[in-house]
């Protein structure tokens, strides 16, 4: 089943055994770690789940019970993520709007690279008067320089927390300055 958001209503928040969220699985899956002894259940959340012979309530948050080391996640590349990186704002003019234009600082015909430090935003008027020009040579300024956003615990899980309100305190608050 899924709420409006698109987000699935068995949605189950896991936990590092350091209490670090490690990622978002389904009811099920949870209920497997569970029951194996690789899970211990935080918070349940609403409704139960039921088979033929057992009903059980729904986990809504559980914690490994070993530790799992993994590299740090990294924000896709995208063309939303640039958006939210530049605040749907055009990195030359500072208009705000939501009709921007990806716009590579050396193009990529000049050797430029599809990567976060050569990617801004920028409305049409400015992406069309630049060109195929680098910043320097279409005499513009940048507002900020480009960089790669970090994927901390509230820009990964933040999404869940109007429906899954009790995830929240699993979530550092100082990450959720950052992402504002």
């Amino acid at each position: 089943m899924r709420l409006p958001g698109g987000l699935a209503v068995s949605a189950v928040l896991v936990l590092n055994q350091n209490y670090e969220p490690l990622n978002v699985c389904n009811a099920r899956r949870a209920l497997v770690l569970i029951s194996g002894g690789k899970a211990e259940v935080l918070e349940h959340g609403l409704g139960e789940l039921r088979s033929p012979s057992t009903s059980l309530r729904r986990p809504s948050v559980i914690r490994l019970v070993y530790m799992i080391k993994r590299p740090r996640p990294r924000v896709r590349l995208t063309r939303r993520e640039i958006f939210i990186r530049d605040h749907f704002t055009c990195q030359y003019c500072g208009v705000k709007t939501k009709d921007l234009t990806l716009d590579h600082l050396i193009p990529r015909h000049k050797g430029g690279r599809h990567a976060w430090d050569n990617l801004v935003s920028a409305c049409r008027s400015c992406n069309h008067r630049k060109g195929g020009k680098t910043v320097e040579e279409a005499r513009m300024v940048l507002r900020r320089p480009p960089v790669e956003p970090k994927a901390t615990s509230y820009y990964l899980f933040g999404q869940y927390l109007d429906v899954y309100a009790e995830w929240g305190k699993f979530l550092p608050e100082w990450e959720r300055e950052l992402v504002s």
